[in-house]
């Protein structure tokens, strides 16, 4: 059976396999290699992490299926300018084997309960163009597009590596 619930310090571990998981899924993508040098942390995972399921934001979920954490989503709550709040999911992966059942799902439902809990007006998540599945996976549960990001590759010659030894 499929359960969602917040990370403790022991999943810890697991959930930096799933993160480099989605990271090297995503890199693949149309606009994974922006994705994972600005919009989330590199290495190293397991402070970032640790710190995370520490605190009160951002919060970090795990999936299960029979008490085995198959998924993991991040979310952090957002102070706007005009008072109100607004959660953003930063991250939510599930295996790909796991993927189909509801692991996502609970994951998203455990999410925007959070949000809604802690005030805010709405959620965003992201979904790389071209990446099919998971906008319908976020269409499913509810959200809506509200904004597009255009953007215009510069020809800069060959990238650097992506950095994952910064600090987070």
């Amino acid at each position: 059976m499929e359960h969602a619930r917040t990370a403790t310090a022991d999943d810890v571990p697991r959930v930096v396999e799933l993160a480099r998981a989605l990271r090297a899924e995503l890199t693949q993508h149309r606009g994974g290699h922006l994705w994972a040098t600005r919009d989330v942390d590199g290495e190293p995972l397991d402070v970032m992490f640790s710190r995370a399921v520490a605190g009160p934001d951002p919060r970090i979920v795990v999936g299960s299926i029979d008490g085995v954490v198959v998924g993991y989503g991040v979310v952090t709550v957002e102070h706007l300018r005009d008072g109100s709040r607004l959660g953003r999911i930063a991250e939510l992966f599930v295996e790909p084997d796991a993927r189909g059942v509801g692991v996502g799902e609970a994951i998203a439902n455990e999410i925007v309960d959070h949000c809604r809990a802690a005030g805010c007006t709405g959620v965003d998540a992201v979904a790389l163009p071209g990446h099919r599945a998971t906008k319908n996976f976020f269409e499913e549960q509810g959200f809506t597009a509200r904004a597009l990001v255009m953007h215009h590759e510069l020809e800069a010659g060959p990238r650097p590596p992506i950095d994952n030894d910064s600090d987070p």
